[in-house]
């Protein structure tokens, strides 16, 4: 996700969050991560810091750990057998059909037919993610010989074409000339945009979760497609989504129960994939626009895992690496589970790359 030239820098509201301090913010750890993962994938759930493995896996989750260990820059071995355990297991999770199962027990066999249509989508986003920045050359293969079979995604809900979109994105950024990534990203933010025109300020009657993918997608769309309109409604979305998640100088997420207007704020059990999902569709939008609003934005909203937030606790712990698994009024969730650890670190990469581009440059 390096910044793209190609957007006009756009005016912000008056809402905008304070200037924020990006030396607060520590470097991905891993270390936790390693705890979660055994030889066949990360777990799903955690009691504190330990493995339940009596919940088994999900592609979900391996999906997720594959987009984040493949885009930490000069990984390892350590983090680079990581990525070949998570590649490993979504290719494993596809079926017959070139859908994707999600559920794996302790013992690595598959528990369901088909998975949910967020995992179709997150696994089709870890693999874009692989064949754009897997760190060996097998990996990077592997996922664009995937893409072959993605038009078998076809799902009505929003979520899952957004993380489709996502991974069709990456793809592309992969290899501009890949067709079937090419006809998945306009179906998939087709999708978001129709639904994004019918109903306006939020396309739906309420927040649930990871809600900032909506306006990511159509974001990243429109900016391999170069339409204008594309971006401008994710910019809309966003900004909406900003100014409703804000209190004071800080965000403040729909809880896991969600969220909508005629409901009282704050609401807690907040979960670290709303932070997390903030942070990268700001630096998305950075990224387009060069506004540097949007880059305060994707850091304020990292700082919610240090203590910016509305309870003042911090749930990211840089000895481990590990996230806790939700936002409660006085306390947190102490759980640290593999999504909310992904969060987490794919957090604070955004972090890290919000400080790898001159700030003075101009757009095209």
């Amino acid at each position: 996700m390096s910044p793209d030239k190609r957007g006009a820098a756009t005016g912000h509201p008056s809402y905008s969050l304070p200037a924020v301090n990006r030396t607060a913010i520590p470097l991905p750890e891993f270390g936790h991560l390693r705890k979660l993962t055994d030889e066949k994938g990360v777990w799903e759930h955690a009691r504190i810091l330990a493995p339940r493995t009596e919940h088994g896996f999900c592609t979900d989750d391996n999906a997720r750990a594959l987009l984040v260990v493949c885009r930490q820059p000069s990984p390892p071995a350590a983090l680079e057998d990581l990525a070949s355990i998570y590649l490993r297991f979504v290719l494993e999770a596809r079926t017959g059909s070139g859908h994707f199962h999600n559920r794996r027990n302790a013992a690595g066999a598959w528990i369901d037919d088909v998975g949910s249509d967020d995992s179709q989508g997150r696994a089709w986003w870890g693999l874009g993610a692989v064949a754009r920045m897997g760190p060996r050359e097998s990996m990077r293969k592997a996922g664009v010989d995937a893409f072959a079979t993605c038009a078998s995604f076809d799902s009505p809900h929003l979520r899952a074409n957004a993380y489709a979109t996502l991974g069709a994105a990456e793809m592309l950024l992969a290899n501009p000339d890949n067709a079937a990534a090419a006809q998945l990203l306009r179906q998939t933010s087709g999708r978001i945009a129709d639904a994004a025109r019918q109903r306006i300020p939020w396309p739906e009657d309420r927040l649930t979760y990871d809600n900032a993918r909506l306006p990511e997608a159509l974001l990243a769309a429109g900016a391999w497609l170069g339409n204008r309109r594309l971006i401008a409604t994710g910019l809309r979305l966003l900004e909406w989504l900003v100014r409703i998640e804000s209190s004071d100088d800080h965000f403040s997420f729909a809880p896991a129960a969600g969220w909508s207007p005629a409901e009282a704020r704050p609401g807690f059990d907040q979960q670290p994939i709303e932070a997390e999902a903030m942070a990268a569709a700001c630096y998305r939008a950075w990224s387009i626009t060069s506004d540097p609003v949007w880059r305060i934005r994707a850091i304020s909203a990292v700082q919610w895992f240090m203590g910016r937030n509305d309870s003042g606790m911090v749930l990211y712990d840089e000895n481990t690496g590990g996230t806790s698994d939700g936002l409660m009024e006085r306390s947190v969730n102490e759980n640290r589970g593999a999504e909310s650890t992904l969060a987490g670190l794919a957090a604070l990469q955004i972090a890290a790359m919000c400080t790898t581009v001159d700030l003075g440059a101009g757009t095209n």
